[in-house]
């Protein structure tokens, strides 16, 4: 996949990102959000089998970057009811808060629609992320339920999960919205 807006791109990830992909894993702070606050504690090693096995259209890893510097990760997989399920991460705090996450989201979405020819897309998010909250419903993500304390992270707190659907009939492009 590449997908162009402007001064960003979102490109598949290759074996040359896998550095920057072992920085923001083992990152505490950037994994946080997603119940890591000691990072993943992976290897280089790890990271290359992950973006080897990337197979187009059933699991891609992205990299979104702006101005040609890496700033983040996306990906999605196929679900267990066909849907696509959604992630994103700008790891550069300095890019964050700038509306590049929804206009990634939209740009994503929009190649899920339409090239990838999926019906829905799915998400999950931590109930105490609200900003990303505010952005899924933006781009007109339904809420389907939340999971109250349903997991621990990896020092043990407990932690409740949003649930997210979005079709076609619901979305709202952003990226075109803004044009």
């Amino acid at each position: 996949m590449i997908r162009k807006y402007k001064d960003i791109v979102i490109r598949n990830a290759t074996k040359d990102d896998a550095p920057d992909l072992l920085k923001w894993w083992n990152d505490g702070k950037i994994m946080e959000h997603a119940g890591f606050p000691n990072g993943l504690q992976t290897t280089l090693e790890d990271i290359n089998k992950k973006i080897e096995e990337s197979k187009i259209g059933v699991f891609e890893r992205l990299i979104i970057e702006v101005d040609q510097i890496k700033i983040g990760e996306m990906s999605f997989s196929l679900d267990e009811t066909g849907a696509a399920d959604i992630g994103i991460k700008i790891c550069d705090e300095s890019y964050r808060n700038k509306g590049i996450g929804r206009i990634c989201l939209s740009e994503l979405i929009c190649s899920l629609f339409d090239e990838y020819e999926f019906n829905e897309i799915v998400l999950t998010t931590q109930y105490n992320n609200k900003r990303a909250m505010h952005v899924y419903e933006s781009l007109g993500f339904k809420l389907v339920k939340i999971e109250f304390n349903s997991w621990k992270d990896q020092i043990g707190n407990l932690r409740s999960i949003v649930h997210y659907r979005c079709n076609q009939d619901s979305f709202v492009n952003y990226a075109v919205e803004i044009n």
